[in-house]
């Protein structure tokens, strides 16, 4: 009997024993699960927070009257470029100056040895000196015939014969004249000097070559680079535009009254600005363009023919345009967005499309209102939706104004990777 109360008290221990251990089980897995529910929370709300106070640094979306460039490629020409070639045949005997240098008109460039055209002016010294004596003869006899002839001391054929003697000596003189004046000036183009002002190029003969009107080519050229021409082909529709502004500024594509400016092969601008010269009289029907001459100074002689760069001029002005930060586009996938922050400070990504590029903003030709505020600082870590801090800052500016890329060109946009969804 006292053993069967001994066994039912212990197996009613063994079972309070069970249920104590489950009762144990059960409330270490739920104090788990409270924690795991906990770091949920707690995540959650370090993330919302961290969304929420995210600060980026937004612009003000600006709205004004935009100058519209456009560009050609234009290659430089001498304002004049003489062509020095030798007027005699000679020997070349010294070259006067050094190649590349600068010259002025009546500068001495080439010397051809001058003894053979020396001789020639003595001779037709002489010559003349010998007209002038027929012609002094001649003349003395018509003063002695004329007495002679009213007293019938010989006849008037005799005077007829001796008058026209002396109109012969007088045509002979003014030839012998002329016949020295063609030995002197070829003496003197044994000397050949510049005619203009500018720079002399390399020399096509060398000392001892024998150069003449058909023996050679040019011995070298001078071109006048201050001013300096530079050629460039514009279309038939852009000259068009050009010339219907003409009508209302009087600054057409041949008007000096529309500056331009030249970008240089290095990408700088030349400082001073040029203008229209002229337009050819036609356009060239197989690329229908039409060739425009433009004249820039051109101090210190930096420009130099042959040399190319890009001619730029306002052809129009677009009012009202939107403008943002370079900086506050990125592309993604072959568009350009803009982060824009709303009223709620929430995020919301558009897809715009872009225009001209002044100073270091982009027009933006829609998908933006003014007065919007877009993300320029921190666009990599703004999402669709997401609440920021904005930060209102001023957009940058700078003196020089730059001009729109050409039709095919693309912005430089900021890289970006896709947007991730929550």
């Amino acid at each position: 009997m006292r053993d069967e109360r001994h066994f039912g008290l212990r197996r009613r221990w063994n079972a309070s024993g069970l249920f104590r251990t489950l009762l144990a089980g059960s409330a270490f897995q739920g104090a788990i699960l409270m924690g795991i529910a906990l770091l949920l929370v707690a995540f959650q709300g370090e993330r919302l927070l961290a969304q929420a106070l995210s600060e980026v640094e937004v612009v003000t979306v600006t709205q004004r009257d935009v100058p519209v460039f456009s560009e050609w490629v234009g290659t430089a020409e001498g304002l004049v470029n003489a062509k020095i070639r030798a007027q005699v045949t000679g020997y070349l005997s010294s070259q006067a100056y050094k190649e590349g240098s600068s010259v002025k008109k009546g500068d001495l460039l080439f010397e051809i040895d001058p003894r053979t055209f020396q001789a020639a002016v003595a001779q037709a010294e002489a010559q003349l000196a010998i007209a002038k004596a027929r012609l002094g003869k001649t003349e003395l006899d018509v003063k002695r015939y004329r007495p002679l002839a009213k007293e019938s001391a010989i006849s008037q054929q005799e005077l007829d014969d001796a008058i026209q003697a002396n109109l012969a000596a007088k045509a002979g003189v003014q030839a012998a004249e002329a016949a020295l004046e063609q030995a002197r000036l070829s003496l003197s183009f044994t000397r050949i000097t510049s005619p203009v002002d500018g720079i002399a190029g390399s020399a096509n003969a060398q000392i001892g070559d024998l150069v003449g009107p058909t023996q050679t080519g040019e011995l070298t050229t001078v071109s006048t680079v201050d001013p300096i021409k530079v050629y460039f082909p514009i279309s038939e529709q852009q000259y068009m535009q050009l010339a219907r502004e003409a009508v209302k500024t009087g600054a057409g594509p041949d008007r000096e009254g529309r500056k331009l400016e030249l970008v240089l092969a290095d990408g700088s601008v030349f400082p001073h600005k040029g203008a229209f010269s002229f337009a050819e009289r036609q356009v060239d029907v197989k690329t229908g363009t039409i060739r425009i001459a433009a004249v820039f100074p051109n101090p210190g002689n930096i420009l130099r023919p042959g040399q190319y760069g890009r001619v730029r001029a306002v052809i129009e002005t677009r009012k009202g345009a939107l403008m943002v930060p370079q900086r506050a586009v990125s592309e993604l996938q072959g568009t350009y967005q803009v982060a824009v922050v709303g009223t709620d400070n929430k995020v919301n990504i558009r897809t715009v499309k872009t225009g001209e590029r002044v100073d270091n903003l982009w027009v933006i030709t829609s998908g933006l209102n003014p007065g919007d505020r877009v993300v320029v600082e921190g666009i990599q870590k703004v999402r669709e939706g997401m609440v920021v801090s904005p930060k209102l800052v001023e957009p940058e500016s700078r003196p020089q104004p730059v001009p729109p890329p050409g039709p095919d060109a693309k912005p430089t946009p900021t890289p970006t990777k896709a947007p991730k969804k929550d």
